[in-house]
């Protein structure tokens, strides 16, 4: 890769970050459009792919990542053969440009939109929108009225600019660091299996020998719950796994396996008779917060700035979602 050195910089008037932030001198952002051709080619990790979506040729490529260096006091990247690859600089750089352009569309998106601003659009996991959420939608409607509320269910968290979503709720333990996050309800799971498999379960370390039922979505939950009793996870064994609570519990109750059933379903099976705790219903209680998934109210940062989903959100924030859900 091209080397820049001092008298580069002392050619263009341009002085080290720290040269500059020494001297007082207020900090000036590189050109946009070098800033859109390094956000291309660190995607592709080539110029000449760069080169090609853009509709530029190569080297205007190179000339706009030297101006973005020359301008940065900081070297880019580095080539190894006919490949380049970007450096620790480009990859830090990269994450703050990537949500930076990830703004501008949201923005753009929502200028364009104008005639369509009490649109809400939601995205949920199906069965936080069946048990708990569908039944409480009038009470939304009372606090805002005028709102165009559109509602899809997902299982996986969307992508909330090619989904075209304005916020979710959806399950698992959090983490989503680029987006803000609020813990709405833990799910509480209870260990199960139908009434023929419990004589099988003496011990927790019979377990070992049982079919586990797993959620796509995570395999730390049951890794968990062994590591709780003190046993290792086994191997990958071709346990069943289901995309859907639902379908888990319905498995469970079938006989096909032992599952994690979350606790507001679990409790009328249990009092039925079609399901068996053979361990207790506490099990969740006694492990760590971290360690218990849960429903969570996620969105990008910066969305909260539309009034209908501020207000969408301070509904959601303020509902008691540990009452008994009224799904099925």
């Amino acid at each position: 890769m091209h080397r820049v050195g001092n008298a580069s910089y002392a050619r263009h008037g341009i002085h080290r970050r720290e040269g500059a932030a020494m001297s007082g001198r207020p900090f000036r952002l590189p050109p946009l459009n070098a800033l859109r051709v390094f956000h291309t080619v660190v995607r592709h990790r080539s110029f000449r792919a760069a080169a090609d979506e853009l509709l530029v040729t190569p080297q205007a490529v190179s000339q706009q990542i030297k101006l973005l260096e020359d301008t940065l006091g900081q070297e880019l990247f580095e080539r190894r053969g006919r490949a380049i690859e970007p450096n620790e600089n480009a990859i830090l750089l990269a994450h703050f440009v990537q949500a930076g352009f990830d703004e501008f569309a949201e923005g753009v998106r929502r200028v364009t939109k104008v005639g369509q601003r009490n649109r809400i659009y939601l995205n949920v996991s199906p069965y936080f929108a069946t048990r708990y959420l569908l039944h409480r939608i009038a009470t939304f409607r009372e606090t805002l009225p005028d709102a165009d509320l559109r509602l899809t269910t997902k299982i996986e968290l969307p992508d909330f600019v090619s989904d075209d979503v304005d916020v979710a709720i959806q399950w698992g333990y959090g983490g989503w660091k680029q987006y803000e996050q609020v813990l709405l309800l833990r799910d509480i799971k209870v260990l199960c299996c139908a009434p023929a498999m419990a004589g099988r379960l003496r011990t927790p370390a019979d377990l070992l020998t049982l079919p586990l039922l797993h959620p796509v979505l995570s395999d730390r939950l049951w890794a968990d719950v062994l590591r709780h009793f003190g046993l290792a996870p086994p191997p990958s064994r071709g346990d069943l796994r289901f995309h859907d609570a639902a379908t888990l519990r319905r498995a469970t109750l079938a006989g096909l396996g032992v599952g994690l059933v979350s606790r507001v379903d679990a409790e009328g099976d249990l009092r039925l008779g079609k399901l068996v705790a053979p361990f207790g219903q506490t099990l969740m209680d006694e492990m760590p917060e971290e360690q218990v998934p849960g429903f969570f109210l996620i969105l990008p940062k910066g969305h909260r700035r539309v009034k209908q989903i501020a207000a969408f959100c301070r509904w959601v924030e303020g509902e008691n979602w540990a009452e008994l859900g009224q799904g099925e």
